[in-house]
């Protein structure tokens, strides 16, 4: 399981990489073509991250504790219940399974 000071570092990525994209659009003119590629990868790659540690959390735990916590996810309203399974169960968001970074 990762420890809260390893999921404020990325939440804290993840926080800084909207951060920046919010600015980009705010002042496009104000950032390199390369520039916008890196924001727009480290979102990708921040949200990514966050959701590969919620799964590599979810599968530590014990399959009781795993069955309910998804069906109460899936109840929450928070995203959809396909959603939860991709992420936790399946093969991930299917966004990030079909998102490759810019190049």
């Amino acid at each position: 399981m990762m420890n809260d000071e390893r999921w404020a570092e990325l939440q804290q990525a993840e926080d800084m990489a909207y951060f920046k994209a919010d600015l980009c659009c705010y002042s496009p003119e104000s950032y390199s073509l390369d520039e916008k590629k890196e924001i727009c990868n480290d979102m990708i790659s921040t949200s990514k991250a966050v959701l590969d540690a919620m799964r590599a959390d979810f599968e530590q735990l014990p399959l009781e504790a795993r069955c309910k916590l998804l069906d109460m996810l899936c109840q929450s309203g928070v995203e959809s219940s396909e959603w939860w399974w991709d992420v936790l169960v399946g093969e991930g968001d299917p966004l990030y399974r079909e998102l490759e970074p810019l190049s």
